[in-house]
């Protein structure tokens, strides 16, 4: 199985039906369903007056659902969205990238990166739900549901009644067990913004910071570490940053970045627990082989976990974790749907059940299964997997870093260039280009990558090997693209 594919959490689903050779997967419940539930009467025991559409969940889906409910007309007096958070949808990847910067730095705040500004739109303050007719109901997550009655139960013991049902409630971080530590004072999570806001609280006094796991969140977060001026280490069992990604070639060159930014790595190392000083905070971490590591600061960044809370009555796959959709997001109830982190969905260009942590999928996800609801719309989701990151961004740093990665990293492997800035690596499986990852391309190299990864164009491995620089390799890929 490749890497990405672990990364997305995905599966062979168990239920198919052969045809051509391939295992296609049909949720069978689904087949009949209709594309929308009726509309709800109006009645003085529900909390919420607009009862047509409810969404649960305030994160990015939810606010790529809203502009796409509001493209269409159907937003004003129909749609509901109940969120456990404190603030209308934001794009969340900015709280372990620029929200973390030091206030010399010019960090992120709301409402500079309400959704939907990640992807160039409308920048959706709460006064824009407001003018758009859509009810918020804020800090009360839902507890409960009763798909017999259509109706939710929020943690304040408000009754919600809904005509169709978008879950959207993402993930949760996944955390250190009590026992060993993980609830400490000084141990962070980052998943929202009051999450972001303890941690930078600490930053503000911090001394020696560790970041434990070097996927994403620990990437991003010791890089942000970095432009506090902290003593910072990051501690992870695996051999090298990022693994289910990145080649041991590529990681290197990344974590040499790193160590010439000071930071510390402990690789290939497992934590026995965290320790508390005399006061009650979190002091060190100790490894599993007797030593300590001193911390007054530590950030756990470990994966997180689908947060399908109520929800699991509606129908899990088990295997990849989240709520079972179809390709329009149609559970295994009629008028309810699931999007986002927390959707198992099939991958169609790869032919298995994915889910997929990543922004772009809970943008994709949200506005394919609001269009199916209320158009005529009925063609598959069709995602091309596609990762990237971006650090070392604030001011004064002396090298930036974005990579984008899309595609599946199967096959073999070709390595073009010096990390001076550039990079590139190519996936090729059965002489076709399966996935690419490109490190500081321009806007025009980027542009590129999703249609090399979507064609999977044969491609001469032996060329490309000897490309003598990032620019010529991708030109001979492009070129692939017209044979």
């Amino acid at each position: 199985m490749s890497s990405v594919r672990k990364l997305m959490a995905s599966v062979s689903s168990p239920l198919s039906m052969k045809h051509g050779g391939l295992s296609l997967w049909r949720p069978q419940s689904r087949i009949h369903q209709p594309s929308r539930s009726f509309v709800v009467a109006s009645s003085s025991s529900f909390a919420n007056e607009n009862r047509e559409f409810v969404i649960v969940g305030g994160g990015n889906a939810a606010g790529y659902a809203a502009r796409t409910f509001v493209e269409h007309g159907m937003a004003d007096g129909k749609l509901c969205i109940v969120s456990k958070e404190a603030y209308a949808p934001y794009e969340r990847p900015a709280l372990t990238k620029a929200y973390l910067f030091p206030p010399d730095k010019k960090p992120a705040r709301l409402p500079g990166f309400h959704t939907c500004v990640g992807s160039g739109g409308e920048r959706q303050t709460p006064e824009w739900y407001k003018q758009q007719g859509i009810e918020m109901l804020y800090k009360d997550p839902v507890t409960g549901i009763d798909m017999e009655k259509q109706t939710l139960t929020t943690n304040s013991g408000k009754l919600l009644k809904y005509g169709s049902l978008i879950v959207a409630t993402g993930c949760t971080a996944s955390r250190f067990p009590e026992k060993i530590g993980g609830n400490l004072p000084g141990v962070h999570y980052i998943r929202d913004v009051a999450d972001a806001d303890s941690l930078i609280s600490s930053l503000e006094k911090a001394r020696k910071v560790v970041v434990v796991g070097g996927g994403y969140i620990g990437m991003e977060v010791a890089a942000a570490a970095v432009g506090w001026k902290l003593d910072t280490t990051v501690i992870f069992p695996e051999e090298h940053l990022l693994q289910r990604l990145f080649t041991p070639s590529l990681a290197q060159k990344y974590e040499e970045l790193y160590k010439e930014n000071g930071v510390n790595f402990l690789m290939g190392v497992s934590i026995k627990n965290l320790e508390a000083g005399s006061d009650g905070h979190v002091a060190a971490v100790k490894l599993e082989y007797g030593s300590t590591v001193e911390a007054d600061t530590i950030i756990i960044g470990i994966g997180a976990k689908p947060a399908v809370g109520p929800f699991h009555t509606v129908g899990l796959n088990t295997t990849a974790g989240g709520i079972q959709v179809d390709g329009q997001f149609r559970t295994g109830v009629p008028g309810i749907f699931a999007i986002g982190d927390v959707a198992a969905f099939p991958l169609k260009m790869y032919d298995r059940i994915s889910r997929v942590e990543h922004v772009d999928h809970a943008r994709r996800s949200a506005q394919h299964c609001v269009k199916s609801l209320l158009t005529a719309q009925t063609h598959t989701y069709d995602y091309l997997p596609h990762f990237y990151s971006r650090v070392f961004e604030y001011e004064g740093s002396p090298r930036k870093v974005w990579w984008q990665f899309y595609g599946d990293n199967v096959g073999e492997v070709v390595e073009i260039g010096s990390f001076d800035p550039k990079i590139a690596t190519f996936w090729i499986e059965s002489g076709k280009l399966k996935g690419v990852l490109l490190e500081s391309g321009s806007p025009e190299e980027f542009q590129l990558l999703p249609k090399l990864a979507r064609s999977q164009p044969v491609i001469d491995k032996v060329k490309l090997q000897n490309a003598s620089s990032v620019e010529e390799a991708l030109q001979i890929a492009q070129t692939s693209l017209q044979v």
